[in-house]
């Protein structure tokens, strides 16, 4: 069940609140940030070494406009180093907008009543799940508002309904959680089902300004929230993803809390999170923000290359609330994951591709309505892999193990082969005579670009394997 805050001791619990407003401030106001010191700085992460809060702050006092190239050419470097040309791709499916909380940023919000509340069921969400397997899906994210009705049973039955679900040669093969918090019986239930990573974003790491944007619901009790994925590492969840909402909040402020809260997790787990994520306001049914801290396109740039060299082995999630030209610039300098064919209106996958969003059906707006195959194509004559694996899952390479091949960076010995396996099976059963053409010129590309450091006559194998009709093969 949900446990609402007020009838929950959160002092019970061996997780205690760890963001100090005065620690950030305090490194974003005196921390010098000269060019010999963001050199070095730069340096020890192309070294693959995570930055301490100093260091990631004295990228963030960087102004000087040459300084600032410097670290997004850092970041595209470590980003190449760590993980290849690989991006790997999935689709958000919205199970449910039922919603208690009462969001300033959010269409969801309960406060919006002229919104139609749906949540699918059973049938319904093995439609969407065909129509994303249809479209060459094999990862999701099941996305969820926070309601009694959307308990922990609830959502591992949801995960269940997907995985069974089976259509021609596709399948589902990992399903990741973005959803309320729960308590650690709750996480649990949920872990069981089978999952990958669960999402849970703090939105703003600074508490008045989170008073003051979360009006009701569970979701006003800051610590309730920030605390939360502790919840779930003690259910034994060791693949979770952290995120805030840049546009709330001071942007200098949100990259440092999220160092932070990586801090937070090696220190006391001994594992960082496996994701982060940075979603950007965007336009919402009755949107009602302060706009003093919206962030601009080129603060966005910067932030996401500071974000990739001060945590080097973490993915890093980019959505289609970005519009193309920012999708672009950002996977060179550190996105590791992006959505593709993306549709927030409940059920509307199965409607197929529309022109327009109607906000008072979804939660925001979107800027990247591109089908996944135009995004497909797109990576693949820009030289990027696209990736459905999801082998690490599968093989226990998560939490403290998936760090012992990541940090390294020897996962690009499993990530590549893995990723062009999944490559040659989207060829195969969804891609358009064209986009099989290129695809196929550039994974034969990649196979003897790899041949020049390790064997690959099994990776051969498995393609030649998957163009015979075999499927789910990996490393």
């Amino acid at each position: 069940m949900i446990y609402y805050p007020e009838k929950y001791n959160i002092k019970d619990e061996r997780m205690k609140p760890f963001i100090d407003p005065d620690e950030i401030w305090n490194y974003i106001n005196n921390t010098p940030s000269d060019k010999e010191r963001v050199r070095e700085v730069i340096k020890l992460s192309l070294g693959k070494k995570r930055l301490s809060l100093e260091e990631t702050a004295v990228l963030l006092n960087a102004t000087d406009p040459e300084l600032i190239e410097e670290i997004k050419e850092g970041a595209r470097t470590l980003k190449e180093r760590v993980y290849g040309e690989r991006i790997v791709l999935f689709a958000p499916l919205y199970v449910g907008d039922l919603c208690t909380n009462n969001c300033q940023y959010c269409g969801f919000r309960s406060e919006n009543k002229g919104m139609k509340r749906i949540t699918l069921n059973k049938e319904q969400l093995i439609e969407e799940t065909t129509a994303l397997i249809d479209q060459g899906h094999k990862r999701l994210i099941l996305v969820y508002g926070e309601h009694p009705k959307y308990s922990a049973e609830f959502i591992a039955e949801t995960v269940d309904i997907v995985y069974n679900v089976k259509h021609a040669n596709g399948e589902i093969r990992r399903v990741n959680i973005n959803a309320a918090p729960f308590d650690i019986p709750g996480f649990r239930t949920i872990k069981d089902s089978g999952i990958g990573t669960f999402q849970i974003f703090q939105e703003t790491y600074h508490e008045p300004t989170y008073a003051k944007v979360h009006l009701g619901g569970v979701k006003r009790n800051y610590e309730w929230r920030l605390t939360s994925l502790d919840r779930a590492q003690e259910a034994g969840i060791d693949d979770v993803g952290i995120g805030a909402l840049f546009g709330l909040y001071d942007w200098r402020f949100e990259v440092l809390s999220l160092v932070r809260h990586v801090n937070h997790f090696e220190a006391v787990y001994n594992v960082g999170p496996h994701t982060i994520s940075f979603p950007r306001i965007q336009n919402a049914m009755s949107l009602n923000i302060d706009q003093e801290h919206l962030v601009s396109d080129d603060e966005f740039v910067r932030l996401v290359s500071i974000l990739r060299l001060a945590v080097p082995y973490t993915g890093m999630i980019l959505t289609a609330r970005e519009p193309k030209h920012i999708r672009d610039q950002v996977l060179r300098f550190g996105v590791s994951q992006i959505d593709g064919g993306t549709n927030l209106e409940l059920g509307g996958y199965s409607k197929g591709k529309k022109q327009t969003q109607d906000l008072s059906m979804e939660q925001f707006q979107i800027n990247d309505n591109r089908s996944l195959n135009e995004i497909m194509d797109e990576l693949i004559k820009t030289g990027y892999i696209p990736s459905f694996c999801t082998a690490c899952y599968r093989l226990g390479r998560t939490g403290e193990h998936f760090m012992e091949f990541s940090v390294p960076g020897f996962i690009k010995r499993f990530c590549s082969p893995n990723a062009l396996i999944t490559l040659a099976e989207y060829l195969e059963d969804y891609a358009p005579d064209d986009t099989k053409e290129s695809g196929y010129k550039l994974l034969e590309q990649k196979i003897h670009e790899l041949s020049k450091h390790q064997n690959v006559d099994k990776l051969r194998e498995n393609v030649e394997m998957v163009k015979a009709g075999k499927r789910d093969l990996y490393f």
